[in-house]
């Protein structure tokens, strides 16, 4: 085990690279990236967070616990009505594993069950840890596994895992995830584009680790997908804050309808719609360039160079006050934008336009 996540909440499928990738600046791995490099080769720098910044995690954190522990109880609740003890969840690295935490300790809270969970790495255009499902096939039936995100965007991952899977019979590709504003996962606990605490910050609340890591010099054929564990962060770590206080807010009586998710999916537009409607309004080719949901947004400020940032309303401190505080400090322009699945999109520079 590597990171600061407990041995009882989490088996970490993964390989520890820490000290053999250099990581690159925002500009350098953009320009790799937007080049033809696959993003999962190079590591970006960990975006080291304002006292302001904290400030407004902080807040979002005492605002979002209740709905976040709202939205992790249905989620489970519609785990277990599916799949009952034998549930093996498998979250994707790293959003999706304090999601996969929480969702394991509400089952044990609510059930009195200990629910195996592991956490692998998916990577847009390479797909799952071959490895790392092997391990957990030879261990548990495919029925019995539940992929776990933390919430979709335009619905890249889960594509990914819908081709994926088809190397794998018998298992399920749908994910359960705490936010599906693009109406796509198999699961969720709500379709509102949601602020969930976590998706604010980086490694420092997801154990300390880095996102995931594939490249042949450094992965070998028999090695899990790699990840940086960052211990010079450990006076920095968040990562049991923020579970601890989302478990302190488990609702005890909990009522979710499962088939409720597929009826309303058939009367909306799904988020890779709106996605492409963005695109063709703001003349970008690229779709990869276009990142929908408050999650998504704030990855591309936190990691990427943006372009603009679309909003639903300017006045939505209470829900985008972490996102227009990392628009100020990076000066990038906020507009306000007719979204109608998310509550924020994020648009990224193209340099081929400089």
């Amino acid at each position: 085990m590597f990171s600061t996540y407990k041995d009882d909440d989490v088996v970490i499928l993964l390989k520890d690279i820490s000290g053999l990738v250099k990581p690159l600046d925002t500009q350098e791995r953009e320009q790799r990236i937007q080049s033809g490099t696959h993003y999962s080769e190079m590591l970006p720098l960990e975006y080291e967070p304002s006292a302001k910044y904290l400030e407004i995690y902080e807040a979002a954190l005492n605002s979002y616990a209740g709905i976040t522990a709202q939205a992790v109880a249905v989620a489970a609740e519609k785990i277990w009505q599916q799949k009952g003890r034998k549930a093996v969840l498998v979250s994707l690295a790293r959003a999706g594993t304090p999601i996969g935490i929480l969702i394991k300790r509400y089952l044990r809270k609510k059930y009195r069950t200990e629910i195996t969970h592991y956490t692998i790495s998916i990577i847009r255009g390479k797909g799952l840890d071959d490895n790392a499902m092997k391990y957990i096939l030879a261990r548990h039936a495919p029925n019995e596994i539940q992929f776990v995100d933390g919430w979709t965007g335009k619905g890249a991952i889960q594509r990914e895992l819908n081709q994926a899977v088809e190397n794998y019979a018998g298992i399920s590709p749908g994910l359960a995830v705490l936010s599906d504003p693009a109406y796509i996962s198999e699961k969720c606990g709500t379709h509102e584009d949601f602020l969930i605490p976590s998706s604010c910050l980086n490694s420092t609340i997801s154990g300390l680790l880095s996102r995931t890591f594939l490249r042949d010099d450094i992965i070998g054929q028999d090695d899990f997908h790699g990840a940086v564990f960052y211990r010079e962060l450990m006076d920095k770590d968040l990562t049991y804050q923020f579970i601890d206080r989302i478990e302190a807010n488990f609702p005890t009586d909990i009522l979710c309808k499962v088939d409720s998710d597929t009826e309303k999916k058939s009367k909306v537009r799904t988020g890779l719609d709106e996605t492409r409607e963005i695109s063709q309004h703001f003349g970008i080719a690229d779709i990869n360039l276009v990142k929908p949901s408050i999650g998504e947004t704030t990855r591309v400020l936190l990691r990427r160079i943006p372009w603009k940032i679309l909003v639903y309303s300017l006045n939505d401190t209470k829900n985008l006050g972490h996102i227009y505080q990392l628009a100020t400090e990076k000066g990038v322009e906020v507009v306000e934008y007719p979204l109608q699945n998310y509550r924020a999109c994020g648009l990224i520079k193209s340099l081929a336009d400089n």
